[in-house]
């Protein structure tokens, strides 16, 4: 028992359509142009309210202050203060076991302190 449904064919495949399909039921092609309506209108209520509290885009990472590091670095770089202080506790021991690198690690390390920004990420 079929109601009685105004119909239409497809003409593509000619298939037995609905009379207001767009798309034809049988071989899924487009029968009809899509009915434009007016633009819609649309309200765009957009107040920016982010507040950026990344330092560099570093997140999550431990942040040191420079004059702190260095002069940890200064009077206790032999035994490896300021790395200790940025959480390296490795190269701390390594510090404390060759005297800073035989020095020349701390004098590295404290023209490299020098240039970094304040505060610095680690």
């Amino acid at each position: 028992m079929e109601e009685n449904v105004k119909t239409k064919f497809c003409k593509f495949c000619g298939a037995k359509i609905p009379e207001d399909a767009v798309m034809c039921t049988a071989c899924g092609r487009q029968v009809e142009e899509l009915k434009q309506s007016a633009a819609p209108q649309v309200i765009v209520n957009n107040t920016n309210s982010n507040v950026n509290t990344n330092v560099n885009g570093l997140v999550g990472r431990k942040l040191c202050n420079k004059w702190v590091a260095f002069f940890l670095c200064l009077f206790l770089g032999f035994v490896g203060g300021h790395k200790f202080y940025e959480g390296r506790a490795g190269m701390g021991i390594l510090y404390i076991l060759t005297g800073g690198l035989f020095g020349i690690g701390v004098l590295i390390d404290l023209i490299a302190i020098l240039l970094k920004p304040n505060p610095y990420a680690v």
